[in-house]
């Protein structure tokens, strides 16, 4: 302190980052809108994925479940979907990581899953799709393989779907007709997919 009154120090504050901040309570936001007015209040940077939803602990509604007086503090960043072309080359980039050696109609094919589902599902489709093509004792993963994997392992959508279709044969079952997880038309589309993935070159 003395050095800085003197000038010959200089603390410079540091960052703050927090995803998921839709998952902070009121007391925590009320901590951080403290810490933003002090004079060594950190660089905050936030994430969230949520639309508008109830702030945790309350029955406030909220964009992004973050309470307004702290909201109007930030500058808000918005984000897009990534293009397909973007995704396949995440894909790419994925798979010299893992030193996964895959065909261009198969990282092509993968990479319309994720355009189609996410794109986090896609990157774990990448090593099963691997260990698929190792199983047939081949170097490089083929559509063959991401068609498998595809069929093996639902994503969330299709397994939201499933549920909808058989949710009487679960145990403990709560689900009704207006529930928020309800997919209209979900086995049309799961359908259409199954078909497009079938006559894909």
């Amino acid at each position: 302190v003395e050095w800085k009154e003197e000038g010959r120090a200089k603390i410079i504050p540091g960052v703050l980052f927090i995803d998921e901040v839709h998952m902070l309570d009121m007391e925590c936001f009320s901590f951080l809108n403290r810490a933003l007015e002090s004079d060594m209040a950190p660089v905050l940077v936030i994430a969230t994925n949520r639309g508008i939803t109830n702030i945790r602990g309350t029955e406030y509604k909220s964009p992004h479940g973050i309470p307004l007086d702290l909201l109007d503090r930030l500058m808000i960043v918005s984000t897009d979907p990534y293009t397909h072309d973007e995704i396949l080359k995440i894909l790419s980039v994925r798979c010299e990581e893992e030193d996964v050696e895959m065909a261009d109609d198969a990282l092509e094919l993968l990479a319309r899953i994720g355009t189609e589902t996410s794109l986090r599902y896609a990157i774990q489709m990448v090593i099963t799709a691997s260990l698929a093509a190792e199983k047939r004792k081949s170097a490089q993963v083929e559509i063959e393989d991401i068609k498998r994997v595809y069929k093996l392992f639902v994503d969330v959508k299709r397994s939201t779907q499933y549920l909808m279709e058989y949710n009487k044969e679960y145990m403990y079952n709560e689900l009704d007709d207006s529930d928020e997880y309800a997919v209209d038309n979900g086995d049309e589309e799961a359908d259409k997919k199954e078909d497009s993935m079938e006559t894909s070159p």
